[in-house]
């Protein structure tokens, strides 16, 4: 179907073509035919219009002399027609060329005589505009203002004049329109313009439709899909340094060379800085000859340069970030034809090594060019790398000196490659390069660096002797013996000790020891200094602090401060009466540990008892409390054997006897403590005072309750308990210790009072047990002492009333 419609065509055309010839006074001969004729299509009569019989064309010897393109016709000897030999494709032989001639000469070989032909080959409309890609996507900030023109990818159209492209026709859209621009060489391209300002949270993506259409009988057309991508902010676009990029090159070039590098810069940051290059709009065969790399902007050669084909190359390059944005540019590539000598560069005289300290000006190398060519190809000039701190001086017409420009620092670049370019000034110049490999040797110009701002180490206290506990490392970029570093430790003493008596340290590698064992009871921390200097002249040095924090161990037994054993080697005994309910505080155990953290989290236990089942020890407050009520089997004294012990690995204890006296009545307490050994007390006075008080409170107390319980047994639960004028033996609420005849009996937070009344020859004692308090701080138990209780101001008399309290 496709080569029916083709011959239509080519029959159709050969209808209206019109064969124009045109003689010129010199005798040249021009012919006009269109493009796409079939094999054997009549160009023109050669014999009639050099005026020649046809029995003279084969006489004559009248040939086409063969010459580059003259193998698309041929003449029939016959006739004398010129005809075609195959299909003639305009844009295949001319490109985009305007005027499209086939040049060669008809011979006369009888008399040497040449006739110049130019058969011109006219455009049809036989190709339809296309893009390179059939679709396209755009991604454009929201933030773009309105008004923008976005550069959309130029149709390729090989046909020229009124069948190239006349116009672009976008897709309807209420937020782009269309503007087309003509460059100064007649060619359209189109562009978006932004007519109305976009919303990502509204529409995140455009489909469009651009259209291109030329201006053939009958019109073509080709169509590219625009998918554009609404992005977030991103309100600066890429800027090519340049407009236009300028590019000379040889059509020998070897493959893989630069032709030119382009550079756009972005002032965004991040992903939206970030660049990417790409060719705009390029022909076919540019394509196979030019490749950019998208990252860095170079443009190498990749195939084959023909001066003869195409002298100039013109390409639109596009850089974009990642936010949609781009800028474009202009890259003209110029193909030069060869210079066949290039410049030969030889270095007369070479240092090989610098120091870093040189000053600027000094000689490095001294170097002579010479070019075999003469005139403009001959004159040679010679360039260096513009980031490199040198410079090139010329000092004769063919010698150049390569000196320092700046300051050298060996440990920023410790060596350069130095690429001296020489180039001639012919058409195109050449150029030959040489390279300097110029060591920088170190000077002593950088102190140590430690790896770290500060240190800090932790060590178990009782370590062993010579443990190592910690390690610095300091760093020199300068070489060889100005990078040894030499490390020493620097500081004060430590609680009135020398700290060198405490640490050493090995100076070649940055350890330290210890040289002692340390007790984390004394101290905690060690806090010093190290002093790191390298072998330079002079030496620099550099100084880190360092805190070497001692670890606890469990190396200390729980103390018991409560109870304590009395100082006067009397027993301690604690108060429970019998009538106590279960959970009855007896009495509490307080213990401390020189330790810390978990090593001295203490726990209590109940190791050994008089009736096991009668007590219990609160297994993290101590407190010694009942578990039942008292039964009349159980003995008067108890015995209670309390473990202490810490939480440290392996834990350490330590055990308190606790001796609980069971009584309810003063007469029990005194028979209990008579059965008590206890070392005779010299303060006997105040001993015969208490016995002679109790034995008193104790008869007028039978007698009361008899009387009580007859006759004012109501009367008595309402009286008060309490009168002023009393008599008080007063205690302080914590255990105490209380001396009879050198026995001391230890009462735990209770209070107790005695009230004794007389009226109209009536009696009461009335014997209370007060509130219980279980809480003893470490201060109070410290300054616990073994207290003797005092008789203040008794006096009996039959119309007054008096209370004694014994705590």
């Amino acid at each position: 179907m496709a080569t029916s419609l083709r011959d239509c065509k080519r029959r159709a055309l050969f209808g209206f073509v019109l064969v124009t010839v045109w003689e010129a006074v010199s005798g040249q001969i021009r012919y006009s035919i269109p493009e796409e004729t079939h094999k054997g299509f009549f160009v023109g009569n050669i014999a009639k219009d050099l005026g020649l019989d046809l029995e003279e064309l084969s006489d004559r010897g009248v040939r086409i002399v063969a010459r580059g393109r003259s193998r698309y016709f041929a003449l029939n000897l016959k006739s004398g027609h010129l005809y075609t030999t195959e299909r003639i494709d305009r844009e295949e032989i001319c490109g985009r060329m305007a005027v499209c001639l086939i040049k060669f000469e008809v011979l006369g070989e009888d008399k040497g005589k040449l006739f110049p032909v130019e058969v011109e080959i006219r455009d049809i409309n036989d190709n339809a505009p296309g893009f390179q890609s059939e679709k396209l996507e755009l991604k454009i900030s929201e933030i773009t203002a309105v008004g923008t023109r976005i550069s959309l990818q130029q149709s390729q159209d090989p046909d020229v004049g009124i069948n190239s492209i006349q116009r672009y026709e976008l897709s309807n859209s209420r937020h782009f329109s269309l503007g087309v621009q003509t460059t100064s060489d007649g060619v359209k391209y189109a562009e978006m313009v932004l007519e109305k300002s976009l919303d990502r949270e509204e529409q995140a993506t455009h489909e469009l439709i651009l259209t291109a259409i030329d201006g053939g009988d009958p019109v073509r057309s080709g169509t590219a899909e625009i998918r554009i991508l609404v992005l977030d902010a991103n309100d600066n676009a890429p800027v090519f340094t340049q407009p236009v990029y300028r590019a000379r090159v040889l059509e020998n070039v070897p493959n893989g060379s630069t032709v030119v590098s382009v550079k756009a810069t972005d002032l965004d940051e991040g992903v939206n800085k970030e660049l990417k290059y790409s060719f705009k709009t390029i022909a076919e065969k540019a394509s196979q000859i030019f490749h950019l790399d998208s990252k860095t902007g170079e443009v190498t050669v990749v195939g084959n340069l023909d001066f003869e084909e195409s002298a100039l190359y013109e390409i639109e390059v596009q850089a974009h970030d990642a936010g949609g944005l781009f800028d474009r540019s202009k890259i003209l590539i110029v193909v030069s034809d060869v210079n066949d000598n290039v410049p030969e560069l030889t270095v007369t005289s070479l240092i090989s090594s610098v120091p870093e300290d040189s000053s600027p000006g000094t000689v490095i190398a001294l170097l002579n060019v010479q070019d075999l060519d003469s005139g403009e190809n001959g004159e040679v000039t010679c360039s260096i790398p513009s980031h490199i701190p040198f410079q090139l001086k010329k000092i004769l017409d063919n010698y150049y000196s390569l000196v320092t420009d700046r300051a050298l620092d060996r440990e920023q670049v410790s060596n350069y490659n130095v690429t001296i370019t020489a180039t001639d000034q012919g058409t195109p110049p050449l150029s030959s390069i040489t390279s300097i490999f110029l060591q920088v040797s170190d000077k002593n110009d950088n102190p140590p660096v430690f790896n770290q701002t500060s240190y800090i180490s932790y060590v178990r206290e009782n370590n062993v002797k010579g443990t190592s506990v910690c390690s610095v490392k300091a760093n020199d970029s300068d070489l060889e013996e100005n990078s040894r570093v030499i490390y020493s430790i620097t500081g004060t003493q430590i609680q009135e000790a020398p700290l060198s008596s405490y640490l050493s340290m090995n100076s070649e590698t940055g350890a330290i020891y210890a040289l002692r064992s340390f007790d984390y009871e004394q101290f905690r921390e060690i806090r010093f200094q190290v002093q790191a200097q390298d072998g330079g002249s002079p030496p620099l040095s550099s100084n880190v602090s360092v805190t070497l924090f001692i670890l606890d161990q469990n190396d200390n037994t729980p103390q018991i401060l409560h109870p304590s054993f009395p100082s006067d080697g009397s027993t301690g005994v604690e108060l429970a009466p019998r009538s106590s309910e279960p959970g009855y505080l007896v009495t509490k155990v307080v213990a401390v540990d020189a330790d810390s953290g978990q090593n001295a989290w203490l726990s209590y236990q109940l190791l050994k008892a008089t009736e096991p089942g009668l007590f219990a020890v609160g297994l993290h407050s101590g407190e010694i409390r009942t578990a039942r009520y008292f039964l009349d089997k159980d003995a008067l004294k108890q015995s209670l054997v309390v473990l202490v012990k810490d939480n440290g690995q392996p834990p350490l204890s330590a055990t308190v006897t606790v001796t609980v006296v069971v009584a309810d009545s003063i007469p029990e307490i005194l028979s209990d403590l008579s059965s008590l050994s206890a070392p005779a007390d010299p303060q006997s006075n105040l001993t015969l005072y208490l016995v002679i008080a109790v034995t008193s409170v104790s008869c007028l107390f039978f007698t009361f309750i008899i009387v009580l319980l007859a006759l004012r047994l109501r009367r008595w639960r309402k009286s008060e308990l309490f009168d002023s004028s009393s008599v008080t033996f007063s205690g302080v609420p914590v255990s105490q210790f209380a001396g009879i005849d050198g026995v001391r009996a230890f009462l735990h937070s209770y209070s107790q009072e005695v009230s004794l009344t007389t009226d109209s020859r009536k009696s009461q004692f009335n014997f209370l047990k007060s509130n219980n308090s279980n809480t003893l701080s470490s201060e109070q138990m410290r300054e616990i002492k073994a207290p003797i209780i005092v008789i203040e101001d008794v006096n009996i008399s039959d119309g007054d009333q008096a209370t004694v309290q014994v705590s």
